[in-house]
This record gives C-alpha cells, structure tokens and sequence, in this order.
C-alpha cells in the first residue's frame, strides 16, 4: 500500500460564515455546529488518505478558547496526524476571523481518532503517512503519545467497569 503525506489529504482554509441561525443564547456561535463541522471535515481528510468508508472512533477534549460572532469567519484547518494500521488521527484547528478587521482568534483545536471500514463493516488497513517536514514529524510524534494515552485510559476504564461488577 502506497503512503500519503498530509499535503495530500488537508483541508487549509475551509471557511464558514456565521449567521443569526448558527448561534447560541448567548449570541455566539454554537459549539455543537462547531463540532459537527469539524467532524465533517476530519471525515473527509481521513477518507481522502485511506481510500475507504472512515467511522470516528474518538475525539480527543474539545476546548472552546475564544468566541466566534454573528458574521465572523470560521477558519478550518484539519490535517492526518498519523496512521496506524486501520485507524488515523486527524488534527484540526479553528480561528474565528473578524471580516473588516481580518483579526483572527484561536477558537479550538481537536483531535479525531477514525478508523477505516470495509464493505462488511469490519477495520481494514490504510496507508502509511509519509511525514516530510519537521512540523509533521513532531505532529506525528505527538499523535503516538497521544494513542499511548488513549489506550491507557480504555485499559483503566475497562478495569474500573470489572470491579463494579
């Protein structure tokens, strides 16, 4: 199988204007369209480097660090982190854009964990990610620790279940 770096896959810039419909009681724009974009999009950058049908299998914590307003510019950057053999991380980040000033905030940055499925509903292998700058390197690097981490909480929460049994 063929790798693919995550120049090939990325989605940089996808924009998104807000509107009276997109916000929340309090005037600002409702994280759960926010979180339903970014699924969205990690879906298809994950599809675009396995070839295949890909499910979300986690997100990592969501922060939300600044608002976005009514007519701001949601910015979407989402790019593949690593490959395992049938799942991927994908990292995305979101700014909110101010249209007359250009300002922009730093919104949140998440992580998808996706994995990759066959006709038959069952994990089916990917393609290696070919890492070529310092930057995807670290991010990769990253991506292991944070799959590490994953696994250690599913193996406690497993346990933890065990013991109220």
């Amino acid at each position: 199988m063929e790798g693919k770096t995550p120049t090939e896959t990325h989605i940089q810039d996808h924009t998104y204007k807000v509107f009276p419909n997109d916000l929340n009681s309090k005037g600002t724009a409702f994280g759960g369209m926010i979180m339903s974009q970014l699924d969205r999009l990690a879906a298809v950058v994950a599809e675009r480097h396995s070839g295949q049908t890909c499910v979300t299998a986690s997100v990592d914590s969501m922060h939300f660090l600044a608002p976005a307003h009514r007519g701001d510019h949601l910015i979407f950057k989402v790019s593949m982190n690593h490959a395992w053999r049938t799942s991927m991380e994908i990292g995305a980040k979101v700014y909110a854009e101010d249209p007359r000033s250009g300002e922009r905030r730093h919104m949140v940055s998440v992580y998808f964990t996706f994995v990759a499925i066959n006709d038959n509903e069952k994990p089916t292998p990917v393609p290696p990610l070919i890492c070529e700058t310092r930057d995807e390197k670290r991010r990769s690097e990253e991506a292991q620790i944070r799959r590490e981490r994953r696994k250690a909480e599913a193996e406690e929460t497993k346990e933890r279940r065990a013991d109220q049994i």
